[in-house]
């Protein structure tokens, strides 16, 4: 019996035996195809996610094209005023200009060439550093308009979706600043033409454009995409949805700001008139050139620089340029302060926070620049003590609620 059963049993061994590899491999193919199909929904979620949480590409490329660009430019006219970076055009941009004026490279790896350090601490007909200040402040504020394209775009908070439609604000905000520009270069075709200097200003515009209308484009999608009801980021208990983000923030704006926007508007509109309201404002105007460009009507500085007011026509141009940045910047610091509400999901404040980061360096620099020219204003009867201390004010304030 034994022998006659033994080959029975190797037979029903080896058959459990097959049993079990044909169970253990069915299984490991069981687990082969679910890492593989978690891995499939992982990969589709995560391409999901990245179209729901980023900027389309094609935005980021064309923002970077063109107010880098621009943003270069402004860079150059902050740190080496009057130096050519973009060939014959440029230079005759900046003869335009009177840049050249300020930059001296005569004395090699020595000289100031235009520079932080070509800042003197006395102001005098010779080195006109209202002047200078009047250029270098205008290359601050181009700084702080592409800076609030451009930052956002490339550092990306991890709190603002592209497909909430938390970029409309800034891109609407920045296709009016745009226009605005393209509409200033527009109002001195003439006199650019007629000095040889059309060519960058012509580029300008165009980047400028293409780029509004890129952004305007992107904009209208990323609304009308935008989900009806999103989930609220913050409970809606805490402020009315029709509610300002902050009141002390729009407080601080709307006084310092304010004042800002009020005499960039003069200077933009009405050069050389003086704001009584607003101490020391003639000592102002005549330290930055105002009287010798734009006469007030009427006046004694009309009898004196009258006749030779048109020959300083560049003069009035930079001058007004650096006004119309100071007004589009303050511009939305109060889209910040105003337009922008809490909503009913409570995305008002990334919304703002997306503004608030590139503000705070907007406002640092051209604090700096405020601080490096108030020795050369003390000497000229004109305290900026006062200045300083409300931009840095405003700085801290916004500092405050963009990053904590």
């Amino acid at each position: 019996r034994r022998q006659n059963n033994s080959p029975t049993a190797a037979l029903s061994k080896e058959s459990t035996a097959t049993s079990k590899d044909e169970g253990r491999s069915s299984s490991t193919r069981k687990e082969i195809q679910r890492k593989e199909l978690d891995q499939k929904i992982a990969a589709k979620n995560k391409s999901v996610s990245t179209d729901f949480h980023l900027a389309p590409l094609p935005l980021i490329i064309v923002v970077m094209l063109c107010s880098g660009a621009l943003w270069v430019l402004a860079f150059r006219d902050v740190f080496a005023t009057g130096r050519s970076i973009a060939g014959p055009m440029d230079d005759a941009m900046l003869f335009f200009t009177k840049m050249t004026d300020f930059f001296d490279d005569s004395k090699g790896w020595k000289s100031k060439q235009g520079g932080l350090s070509a800042i003197e601490s006395v102001t005098t007909d010779k080195n006109n550093m209202g002047g200078f200040f009047v250029r270098k402040l205008c290359g601050a504020a181009a700084m702080a308009v592409h800076s609030q394209k451009l930052i956002p775009l490339i550092f990306q908070p991890n709190e603002a979706h592209w497909a909430y439609g938390h970029f409309v604000p800034m891109l609407l905000s920045s296709v009016m600043g745009n226009l605005a520009i393209t509409g200033f270069y527009a109002c001195y075709a003439d006199e650019l033409k007629g000095a040889g200097a059309d060519e960058l200003s012509l580029i300008t515009c165009a980047l400028l454009t293409i780029e509004a209308l890129i952004m305007l484009g992107y904009a209208l999608i990323s609304w009308r995409s935008a989900p009806k009801n999103v989930p609220a980021t913050v409970p809606v208990t805490v402020k009315n949805p029709s509610s300002i983000i902050s009141r002390i923030l729009t407080r601080t704006v709307s006084i310092i700001s304010g004042v800002i926007a009020t005499i960039a508007i003069r200077d933009l509109f009405f050069p050389g008139q003086v704001l009584s309201p607003i101490p020391r404002d003639d000592i102002y105007l005549e330290w930055t050139n105002s009287f010798i460009h734009s006469p007030p009507s009427g006046s004694v500085e009309e009898e004196e620089n009258g006749l030779e007011a048109p020959l300083y026509i560049g003069d009035k141009f930079i001058s007004q340029l650096m006004a119309l940045y100071m007004v589009i910047f303050c511009f939305q610091k109060f889209v910040t302060a105003y337009l922008i509400r809490v909503g009913k999901d409570g995305s008002g404040g990334i919304k703002c926070r997306i503004f608030w980061r590139s503000q705070v360096f907007g406002n640092a620099i051209i604090t700096f620049i405020f601080r490096l020219f108030a020795p050369a204003a003390s000497s000229a009867s004109l305290d900026l003590r006062w200045h300083l201390m409300c931009l840095a004010y405003e700085t801290f304030i916004i500092g405050s609620y963009a990053f904590l």
